[in-house]
């Protein structure tokens, strides 16, 4: 590459440290180089001189210097990993087939299980991204992933089939054109029962871990919220419709008002878990995703409960069938 470039942030991207970024794009420039162009002001995000550990923006301008051919060799220990990644057993290709809920010449959508995360990590071996050479099928090219769910939380994952049908929804995401629903079960039942939540959130390191807060100078987070049915005063079914997507966006404005998501520790302490037979896992599932297709029109799919919210539903007699879409018929 011998000219400057300016490669935007995907949807699939956001949230990602700018060296993890970098590192993927171009293997074989190491973190040395890295901070050296960027204490140099040769690498740029939206022209402003960032720190490698700066988390990256979905639409945001990434300058790139020029580069020799050496930056797009991957090192030894990626050829070893994505060696590996591409060596899937036939379980490993059942498994992630197992999970499509939709799938076109351009689009598979998944139905994300709780407790497998999206992307690798620390302490992360076994991922979706790990799996993805298993929806290949016929096609030469790899899937792409277009956004995240954490990992605890299931449902709809939309992946690209191709470079451009991956570009086209990357897009509807970037445009906040893509309506998403999701399901969960909170602690207590929240007032009133529909409603809009309006906190900016701002992410704060912790002990923990990186986790976000309520924050009056923070980025802009909306929620749409209601309440499905109740278990008495115990705990609620509530449909959530993001408005913006910030990270633990509704996992934290949940807590907010004071409803913890239950199983959700991190965020609502000892308060998100109920007593009894309830898991304790998680109760968030991505439920609906409607997103412009790549050929022309929307693309809707609806992902069924997991095993341990299907069984909690069962438990406090919630019945799957009964939902209609609250914010369809209030015009949300």
């Amino acid at each position: 590459m011998s000219r400057v470039q300016h490669i935007e942030v995907t949807a699939g991207e956001a949230d990602q440290r700018l060296d993890k970024w970098f590192k993927a794009h171009f293997p074989g420039v190491s973190q040395g180089q890295l901070e050296k162009y960027l204490r140099k002001g040769e690498v740029r995000v939206d022209k402003k001189r960032v720190k490698s550990n700066v988390r990256l923006e979905a639409g945001q301008l990434v300058r790139v210097p020029p580069l020799g051919d050496e930056a797009f060799k991957p090192t030894q220990a990626q050829k070893r990993t994505k060696q590996k990644d591409h060596e899937l057993t036939d379980r490993d290709i059942a498994e992630i087939r197992q999970m499509i809920l939709h799938m076109d010449d351009d689009v598979i959508v998944l139905n994300k299980p709780a407790g497998l995360p999206v992307q690798g990590g620390s302490g992360q071996s076994r991922h979706v991204d790990g799996l993805l050479d298993g929806l290949r099928f016929d096609y030469d090219e790899r899937p792409r992933l277009i956004h995240r769910l954490d990992k605890d939380t299931s449902g709809v994952l939309v992946i690209g089939r191709t470079r451009l049908a991956a570009k086209h929804l990357a897009e509807a995401f970037k445009k906040r054109t893509t309506r998403k629903i999701y399901w969960a079960l909170v602690a207590g039942v929240p007032r009133p029962a529909q409603a809009t939540i309006s906190y900016n959130l701002s992410k704060v390191p912790t002990i923990a871990g990186e986790k976000v807060v309520v924050d009056r100078d923070g980025q802009t987070a909306i929620s749409d919220y209601s309440v499905v049915a109740n278990a008495g005063t115990k705990a609620a079914w509530v449909a959530l419709k993001p408005l913006t997507g910030r990270t633990h966006q509704l996992r934290a404005h949940c807590a907010a008002i004071e409803t913890p998501i239950v199983g959700d520790g991190k965020y609502g302490g000892s308060e998100a878990f109920l007593d009894g037979a309830i898991s304790k896992n998680m109760h968030l599932h991505a439920r609906e995703i409607t997103i412009s297709h790549p050929k022309g029109g929307d693309l809707t799919v609806v992902a069924p409960l997991g095993q341990h919210m299907k069984a909690t539903w069962k438990l406090l007699d919630f019945h799957e069938n009964d939902y209609e879409d609250p914010f369809e018929e209030q015009g949300w």
